[in-house]
This record gives C-alpha cells, sequence and structure tokens, in this order.
C-alpha cells in the first residue's frame, strides 16, 4: 500500500496542532521542538495541497480543509493507537491523575456536590478542575481544546459526530412566592399568576422567556420586574418581596430559603429540560473516561429516583 510518503507522525502533527492552535503548544504536546513542528506543518501543507493554518490574533485558524480533515484524522490516530495500545486497566483507587469537568450553573449548583464527593471517595489521587460555561454550544469549545473532559449541561445546538451526549436527568419548572404573597391563594391559577409581578431568569437579558411565549401564545402577557442572569439568587428574592419566580423544581428544593416560600405547579404549560453528560469522540474509549462517565451516571441516577 502506497501511502505517498506520508508517516503518522505528520498525522499526529496536524492533530496536536487542530487541538492547540499554536506551534510552540503543539510541538510541547508532541515533545518535539518547536522548528521541528514548522517543519511537519510545512511537509502538511505540500502533502494536502492546502494552507491549513492561518496565523491570527487568536492563534492558528484552521482552513475549511484542515476543519474537513479533522475528524477522519483523529479517528485514524484512535484506531492505530488501540491496536498498538496495551490492554489497559484503571484502578480509580490508585489513580493519579486530572479530570476537567465543564459545568452550567443548573448542575453546579445540584449535580456537582454529590459528584464530586463520589469522585473523591472512590478516586482520592484524582484531582478535578471545574470548569463554568453559560452558553449551550460552549461546552463543545472546551471539549475541542481539550480544557475538559466531559461536559453537564443543556444539549448543544449543533450535532457534530466528534460530540457525544445523553441525558443524565430532567427537571420541571414550578413557580414559587413567599408564603405570605397576597395574589397567591391554595392553588395558584392563572388569573393570581397573571396578577403578579415576575422575577424572570435571563443570562442573555432578555425581558421576554420561555413563559412570555407561551403566554403569549395565548394572547396573555405578565408584568416582569427583575431580570437576573442566573436562578439561585432567586429563592432569598422572593423572601424579600411579593414577587413571583418561574424555575427548576431542584433549584427550589435545594435553596436555604425553601421554608419560606410555597411552591406550585406552573399554571402555564411547560416542557421540561433535560440535562446532558457531553463528551468527545476521542476520550470515548479510554478507561479512565469510561469510569468518570460511570460516575456521572450513578450519581444522576440516584438523584432523579431520591430527590
Amino acid at each position: 500500500m502506497d501511502f505517498h510518503g506520508a508517516d503518522l507522525n505528520l498525522l499526529a502533527a496536524f492533530n496536536a496542532l487542530m487541538q492547540e492552535r499554536n506551534v510552540t503548544r503543539a510541538a510541547a504536546r508532541m515533545d518535539i521542538s518547536q522548528p521541528a513542528m514548522s517543519a511537519a506543518l510545512a511537509r502538511l501543507r505540500t502533502l494536502f495541497g492546502d494552507r491549513l493554518f492561518q496565523r491570527s490574533a487568536a492563534g492558528l485558524l484552521p482552513t475549511p480543509r484542515a476543519s474537513e480533515l479533522a475528524e477522519p484524522v483523529f479517528d485514524i490516530l484512535q484506531r492505530v493507537g488501540a491496536l498498538l495500545a496495551p490492554e489497559q486497566h484503571f484502578d480509580p483507587a490508585k489513580a493519579a491523575l486530572r479530570f476537567g469537568v465543564g459545568v452550567s450553573d443548573y448542575p453546579a449548583f445540584v449535580l456537582l456536590p454529590d459528584l464530586l464527593g463520589s469522585l473523591l471517595r472512590e478516586a482520592p489521587g484524582v484531582d478535578v478542575d471545574v470548569h463554568a460555561f453559560s452558553a449551550r454550544d460552549e461546552a463543545v469549545a472546551l471539549l475541542d481544546a481539550g480544557k475538559i473532559d466531559l461536559a453537564i449541561g443543556v444539549e448543544p445546538t449543533l450535532q457534530e459526530s466528534r460530540i457525544l451526549s445523553r441525558p443524565i436527568l430532567h427537571d420541571e419548572f414550578v413557580t414559587l412566592v413567599r408564603r405570605d404573597a397576597k395574589p397567591a391563594r391554595r392553588i395558584l391559577d392563572l388569573d393570581a399568576y397573571l396578577a403578579m409581578r415576575h422575577i424572570l431568569v435571563s443570562p442573555e437579558g432578555s425581558r421576554y422567556g420561555v413563559v412570555d411565549q407561551v403566554l403569549a401564545e395565548h394572547g396573555l402577557r405578565r408584568s416582569v420586574q427583575v431580570t437576573l442572569p442566573q436562578m439561585f439568587a432567586v429563592p432569598a428574592l422572593l423572601r424579600e418581596t411579593d414577587l413571583a419566580a418561574t424555575l427548576l423544581r431542584r433549584v427550589a428544593l435545594h435553596s436555604a430559603q425553601a421554608s419560606d416560600l410555597m411552591m406550585f405547579p406552573s399554571p402555564v404549560p411547560l416542557p421540561k429540560v433535560s440535562f446532558h453528560m457531553i463528551w468527545h469522540r476521542r476520550n470515548h474509549d479510554n478507561p479512565s473516561q469510561r469510569w468518570l462517565r460511570n460516575v456521572v451516571d450513578d450519581v444522576a441516577a440516584k438523584f432523579a429516583t431520591t430527590r
């Protein structure tokens, strides 16, 4: 079989450049000198007949051709690595490594304490770096850059074959008010709901959320008096005001102010929210990564049935 003078080290160099977007860091990743990596890039350009990477203030930007090559090159390297590597066994009790875990606000508040507890009990020698993200597609960028091993958040908007995910936890919206809020009745019906002033959680700063979309479909509006970028201050604010807020049920249950608030089913029909575990295909078969995903699955499964 003729590979036209190419060798696998060139493909490994290409993969390192795609991951690091920087010649110096890619060289360090490959354990070679910077001039050697620059020479490899020159050979790659000749091999593929394309510049592959363009320098910019943000680092090396891949050309469309490089983006097309990224996934098949990675798959080739994974297959060759699996063929050559001896079968691995991961023992969490003896492991000494570092995981990066990305979390959006909800799993950081609700799931992360139990998850870290399980990880550190089962693998006391493991270090964990937690990275926050808010935009749902930001998790993909963190995974692509190798900054995290997995993410927990809402499923990305774009379906990419290199990014894998599965739902691990679901939650539903409820409406919260202070226990002595005057417009609230034994059952918070739609009339009482619309008579109240509301807090809207909007990371983007919009005054129009999913509740408002559903109301507008029925020709209705509510009065939004306060907008917040995240939901975890809402219970404390409700305790001090006559406002109402519609947010996810477990956020209310896990707040320190839960006993001071009344919780009602939302008088507006709202969809449930699913939170996904998201990881990169390059990590799929690694034994330590499989163990990490199994721990997340176990914690989420217990969480879903007990809280």
